[in-house]
């Protein structure tokens, strides 16, 4: 029964990131700036990242899954100081003990012009290493910056255990004259 019950979770996940896959640049923009109002509405000290950022790529939905191995996936837009300029994704790889599916809302701030640049040169990718904090009310305002780069999340559902290591790696594709492509 807790094997069907987590693939129906895995299913959930996956039905939540690909439904979204083939909105509007425009939809996209959208539903980036209101994750973005999720995130500042659950922890008002985000204001700080968002100010000083140099800028901050926003994943709406993530979903993660795995058994053993694991994955995620999303798409997402970049913004640098506070302007849309550019489609983003995220792939993740684990691998470890999992179990399960989820989705989260990702932020990741770049905390200087050198860091914006190198991920939108496709040079960018957050190790195993790196953390992210989840966001909850006051989570932000001990955070910093590690390696000019800040990770931020925010679940929306599902259920995963994991003790699992892996990273992420972007891909970035900045917007053609307007965004309605």
């Amino acid at each position: 029964m807790n094997l069907e019950r987590t693939r129906v979770h895995v299913l959930a996940v996956l039905v939540s990131v690909l439904a979204p896959l083939h909105a509007s640049a425009d939809e996209a923009v959208s539903d980036a700036r209101a994750t973005v109002e999720r995130f500042r509405k659950k922890d008002p000290d985000l204001f700080k990242f968002l100010e000083s950022a140099a800028g901050y790529a926003v994943f709406p939905t993530v979903g993660k899954g795995g058994f053993g191995v694991g994955g995620a996936y999303g798409k997402g837009i970049l913004f640098e100081r506070g302007q849309p300029v550019g489609k983003t994704s995220l792939v993740q790889l684990t691998v470890g003990f999992q179990l399960g599916g989820q989705a989260y809302s990702e932020i990741v701030f770049f905390e200087t012009t050198r860091t914006l640049n190198a991920f939108k040169d496709g040079q960018f990718a957050l190790a195993a290493q790196a953390s992210a904090v989840a966001v909850t009310a006051g989570a932000s305002a001990d955070a910093r910056y590690r390696d000019g780069v800040a990770v931020f999340t925010l679940a929306k559902g599902g259920l995963m255990y994991e003790a699992s290591v892996g990273g992420q790696k972007f891909d970035y594709e900045p917007f053609r004259g307007d965004r309605s492509e």
